[in-house]
């Protein structure tokens, strides 16, 4: 119930944001709609989707959220394992709420600007990184019921979760793939998830709207590495192979560092977790 519950909210969240992208004349009935299912939703957390971030939720209990946020962002703090306690208010209504949503347009139009401003080689070898958690699908229905990242991580009820295939799509990152390809340059996704979760993520993506990438390159079972030193090692092979990596995007700084980075690289906001 709790579960249903916040994907309904998550999706009016998706939905309400996404209905000034829409031509005019459907905007007001999309918003309108929007509108009545989030009455009619129940809280998350004590929290609903509010217009903008956190507010004064951001200076509670003496901790500054929005300044740790911002280090947090900046790559300042590193090697935490949790979001503060008294920060989850403010993480919650910044990830549902219109403030997340922006802060990933911005990122994504400037990667689409870079990328159309290309030139491209013509023999096909163009490809751009994307990572899949909190890049290309949202976990949001998971950690809206595990305290935004204020609780521990639980590899056991998290890959449970991964293997609902439920995922909803990040609609900016989504824009940028759907731009890449008509571009004429391919997606690889280069994600953490293991190697026997290839099935359940490639339905997932595909039921999300995802078509046409060039690869999908997983984590083998079992394998012991940081995951710099193991995304870092697939970008290697992919230009041993001759590929040219002309764009790179994640959630996580781990997703982005470490030779070969690409042409050039993008990071999205992700104050929920922190993978090194």
């Amino acid at each position: 119930m709790v579960m249903a519950a916040t994907r309904l909210v998550l999706l009016v969240a998706l939905v309400a944001t996404s209905a000034w992208e829409l031509p005019p004349s459907l905007r007001m009935a999309t918003a309108a709609q929007a509108v009545e299912q989030a009455a009619a939703a129940v809280a998350i957390h004590a929290l609903r989707p509010l217009v903008g971030s956190a507010g004064d939720l951001g200076r509670r209990g003496g901790v500054s959220c929005d300044s740790w946020r911002l280090a947090v962002e900046a790559h300042n703090k590193r090697d935490w394992r949790t979001v503060p306690a008294d920060c989850e208010g403010y993480v919650g209504h910044y990830m549902l709420g219109g403030h997340y949503r922006r802060d990933s347009r911005v990122v994504v139009d400037e990667a689409i600007a870079y990328a159309e401003g290309l030139k491209l080689g013509g023999g096909g070898k163009e490809v751009w990184v994307f990572d899949i958690d909190e890049t290309s699908l949202s976990n949001l229905p998971y950690y809206a019921t595990h305290g935004f990242g204020t609780k521990p991580y639980n590899a056991t009820s998290f890959n449970e979760y991964v293997v609902e295939g439920s995922a909803p799509a990040l609609p900016e990152t989504q824009r940028l793939f759907r731009k890449l390809i008509a571009l004429g340059i391919k997606p690889v996704f280069l994600t953490g998830r293991t190697e026997d979760q290839r099935a359940i993520t490639v339905a997932n993506l595909r039921r999300q709207g995802y078509s046409g990438w060039d690869k999908l390159l997983l984590k083998p079972v079992g394998f012991k590495a940081t995951a710099i030193a193991y995304k870092s090692g697939e970008r290697r092979k992919l230009q041993d192979a001759g590929y040219v990596i002309v764009g790179n995007i994640g959630d996580q700084w781990s997703d982005i560092l470490g030779a070969p980075e690409g042409a050039r690289t993008f990071k999205l906001p992700d104050p929920m977790y922190y993978i090194g």
